[in-house]
């Protein structure tokens, strides 16, 4: 029993001194008021009652000097939702779309976890469509992330190692793709990404475009921190501490994750009176949201074993669908408003039957080539997209 006891003592002694990562958090008092890259303006609360994209042009009062690549002509905007692996599903519509020729130039882009890493590319348009395909075509598992020991885990933030995700992430946002959404923001146009500020429980909207035209030397560095952010299951992949500072100059972390804890998918807040932007902007014709949600919307039903894992895994799965759902509405209530059109995307239920094969691992490249092939062949056939409010109206009949 002594021995039993020492030994007891002993683990507890080397578990508590695993805890590797050493935090300078910003004390509740500062958390409104911290900047990231010198600037106020490049990010806000995503769910806050207003957006800060539209308010400093009313402030300025100069809407042609600012967006005007933008004035005067159609709207398209695109939503890209999370989905880990089955993002091939939105990557194979758009550069099938591509191939086609009657992709848009897309307005403004929003992405989460990782519809935030598809994000840039489906911004800047068919020049980055063979990035699109090498991603999620080709890559693992081990590409992706690297396991973590026993101690590692219990001591540490996470069950495994992102290090894989993150140099990929800076070979793929290179100082090419930088400098090319500095140069589209400079027409107008806007790229935002989601993450979830873990200390303040919030989700947060990040102008990746502003970010990439501000001229500061970490720009880069640190789009390429929030890609990865919005990409960062948290408790499975380390959460990402982004460097802040308070107007006084003092310096502290702020922890972000997956921006899909928050909301799979985002638009614009409702505080926004989105006629008036566009009115202002003087937009021809009826602005168009596509949606894309890398998903499947019906649950599938599966025994689960009653184990913890399994029963959070399951338990997640189901608040994950469930929130896509939601935002869904969320969205489409807006676009209702403010009298856009609403064109929206699937995995449609069954797919994995079609494809004919299953992922044997989290990353599969066999699996995900499959349906990123099979999203091009919907969109090639012209069965990608479909009228939500028409698809409601069927539904009530």
């Amino acid at each position: 029993m002594k021995s039993a006891h020492i030994s007891v003592v002993i683990l507890c002694l080397v578990l508590s001194g695993c805890a590797s990562v050493v935090r300078n958090p910003v004390p509740e008092a500062d958390h409104m008021v911290v900047t990231v890259l010198d600037n106020e303006n490049i990010r806000h609360w995503g769910d806050g009652r207003s957006v800060e994209l539209w308010k400093t042009v009313e402030k300025e009062g100069d809407f042609e000097a600012q967006y005007g690549g933008i004035m005067h002509k159609e709207h398209n905007y695109l939503v890209i939702s999370g989905g880990g692996p089955r993002g091939a599903y939105g990557a194979g519509i758009l550069t099938a779309w591509s191939e086609m020729g009657t992709r848009p130039e897309f307005t403004m882009v929003t992405g989460v976890s990782t519809g935030a890493l598809t994000a840039p590319f489906a911004f800047l348009g068919s020049k980055y469509d063979a990035r699109l395909e090498e991603v999620y075509t080709t890559l693992d598992t081990r590409q992706i992330i690297d396991t973590r020991g026993f101690f590692a885990i219990i001591g540490g933030d996470s069950v495994v190692d992102s290090s894989p995700l993150k140099s990929l992430i800076k070979e793929l946002i290179d100082d090419e793709v930088i400098s090319d959404l500095a140069r589209e923001y400079r027409r107008g146009r806007q790229l935002a990404v989601g993450t979830t500020n873990m200390d303040a429980g919030r989700p947060v909207v990040w102008n990746i475009t502003r970010m990439a035209a501000s001229g500061h030397p970490d720009s880069g560095k640190v789009i390429r921190q929030v890609l990865l952010a919005s990409a960062s299951i948290p408790g499975a992949f380390p959460p990402v501490y982004i460097e802040v500072e308070t107007p006084d100059g003092r310096k502290y972390d702020e922890m972000h994750v997956d921006g899909g804890v928050s909301s799979q998918m985002f638009f614009y807040p409702s505080g926004i009176d989105w006629k008036d932007v566009l009115d202002k902007l003087d937009v021809t014709g009826t602005p168009t949201i596509y949606l894309v949600r890398n998903a499947f919307l019906s649950p599938d039903y599966k025994t689960i074993s009653p184990r913890l894992v399994p029963i959070a895994n399951r338990t997640i799965n189901s608040l994950i669908r469930t929130q896509g759902i939601g935002d869904f509405f969320r969205i489409a209530t807006l676009a209702d408003r403010d009298g856009l059109d609403f064109q929206v995307t699937w995995i449609p239920e069954g797919t994995n039957e079609r494809l004919g094969v299953k992922p044997a691992e989290e990353f599969d490249p066999v699996y995900m080539k499959a349906l990123y092939s099979y999203a091009r062949q919907r969109t090639f056939d012209g069965e990608t997209w479909a009228n939500f409010f028409e698809l409601l109206k069927m539904e009530e009949h």
